[in-house]
């Protein structure tokens, strides 16, 4: 049976005034299947040409946040004891930093692991 799904796309975005950014990863959302996940994949050779700068330590940094975003929807730490929605609320919430979420936009699907590598292929 085919259930409704959310999904974000995870961003990494060097500069924020120039409004440039590389696709990072999925977040998706199934209530109806009490599913939250997230799969990340950092091109860090295309950050890089974004970000020509990039210091070593900040880098470390984005792949930090970046891997934090799996283990809150598998519900570690302080905002992994949230209930998914919540969870998923939290993780999508407008941010002005450098890493960010786009809007949340809706599918269908039979199967939402299924779904997350799909969109994971697509956009990442």
């Amino acid at each position: 049976m085919r259930s409704a799904f959310d999904y974000a796309i995870v961003r990494v975005v060097p500069r924020v005034e120039r409004e440039e950014f590389i696709n990072a990863g999925i977040i998706l959302f199934c209530g109806a299947r009490d599913y939250l996940a997230a799969r990340i994949a950092l091109d860090e050779v295309r950050l890089l040409a974004l970000w020509p700068g990039l210091r070593q330590a900040d880098l470390e940094l984005v792949r930090q946040h970046l891997a934090a975003i799996p283990l809150v929807c598998e519900g570690e730490g302080p905002i992994g004891q949230l209930p998914l929605r919540e969870r998923w609320h939290w993780l999508t919430a407008t941010r002005s930093t450098i890493l960010q979420v786009s809007p949340p936009h809706a599918g269908l699907t039979d199967e939402p692991e299924e779904a997350l590598a799909r969109l994971m292929g697509t956009y990442c």
